[in-house]
């Protein structure tokens, strides 16, 4: 078993975090590993940063999805979760976050939580 981890950049307030959070934290359960180190890292929030300027494309996007609300408290954010696990299950644990961030279907839909996987 090796430290991995999975990387993202997320476009949330501190419910989505947490939606977030559960999603990571249920699905690594369901693999038959943990989460052994969470790391966020916002940005300022006022559009200067290094985030900012490589994934504000994702606050475009809601904005987008969103059409009359208002953002409230989101800001780019740059998930790192740690987990201890195999190659093989790393990559089924990605598989299975990213479906369950944005669930793909026949019909147009918004992301509760805009991201990007890195």
């Amino acid at each position: 078993m090796k430290a991995r981890s999975l990387n993202f950049v997320l476009y949330a307030d501190e419910r989505g975090m947490e939606w977030i959070k559960g999603i990571t934290e249920t699905t690594a359960r369901a693999r038959g590993t943990r989460v052994v180190t969470w790391q966020q890292e916002r940005t300022s929030g006022a559009g200067i940063g290094p985030l900012d300027n490589a994934y504000g494309f994702l606050a475009q996007q809601w904005a987008y999805e969103h059409p009359g609300e208002t953002p409230g408290g989101r800001h780019l954010v740059e998930l790192r979760v740690g987990v201890v696990c195999s190659l093989r299950v790393w990559r089924a644990l990605r598989k299975m976050m990213l479906r369950e961030m944005c669930p793909e279907g026949n019909s147009p839909h918004a992301c509760r939580v805009p991201w990007i996987a890195m």
